[in-house]
C-alpha cells in the first residue's frame, strides 16, 4: 500500500511541475567537457601482424585477399604470354587488338539499339487520349496503373486509380 502512495505522490509532483511556468523545458543537452584520452594502445594480435585498429586490420585482410585472388590471373596471363613467345609478332598484335575491337563494336551496337528504342518511343501516339462526343451524356471510366517500383528488391508504390 505504501508503494502505491509513493507512485501517486510522484505522479502528483510531476504533474504539478509540468504545469508551472518557472521550470524551463530541456529540449537537448550537450556535454561540453573535452573527451579524455584513455591511453589504451591496440592489443597485439596473435601472429606476425603489428598491433592496429579493427578498421586497419579489416583493410589489411582485404588487401591480402585481393592479392591472393590476383595470383591465378597473373599466372594465367604469364602462361598465355609464354605460349605466345614463339608466335609471329603480327599475329600477336592482331590477338591483342581483338578485344579492343570487340569492345568498340559492342559499344557502337549498344548506342544504335538505344537510338532505335528512343526513336521508336518517340513515334508512339501520346498516352493521354481525349474523346469529344456530341449527344447524350457519356460516362467513361478509365483505369491507369502508375507503379513506382525501382531496383532489384523494392516495395511496390502502388497508386492504382480510376478516373
Amino acid at each position: 500500500m505504501q508503494h502505491q502512495e509513493q507512485h501517486d505522490q510522484e505522479a502528483a509532483r510531476l504533474i504539478a511541475e509540468a504545469y508551472t511556468d518557472d521550470v524551463p523545458a530541456v529540449t537537448r543537452y550537450r556535454d561540453t567537457t573535452p573527451p579524455t584520452p584513455t591511453g589504451a594502445a591496440p592489443v597485439p594480435q596473435p601472429g606476425a601482424r603489428a598491433p592496429m585498429s579493427q578498421r586497419a586490420t579489416d583493410i589489411s585482410v582485404m588487401t591480402l585477399s585481393a592479392g591472393v585472388a590476383a595470383l591465378p590471373l597473373g599466372g594465367g596471363a604469364a602462361l598465355v604470354l609464354w605460349q605466345l613467345s614463339s608466335v609471329d609478332p603480327a599475329v600477336l598484335a592482331l590477338a591483342a587488338a581483338a578485344p579492343v575491337g570487340l569492345a568498340g563494336a559492342l559499344g557502337i551496337a549498344a548506342r544504335m539499339i538505344g537510338r532505335a528504342v528512343r526513336d521508336g518511343a518517340a513515334a508512339l501516339p501520346p498516352s493521354e487520349v481525349h474523346h469529344h462526343h456530341t449527344g447524350p451524356t457519356l460516362v467513361q471510366n478509365t483505369a491507369y496503373d502508375q507503379r513506382t517500383t525501382r531496383g532489384v528488391i523494392a516495395r511496390t508504390g502502388d497508386t492504382h486509380r480510376t478516373r
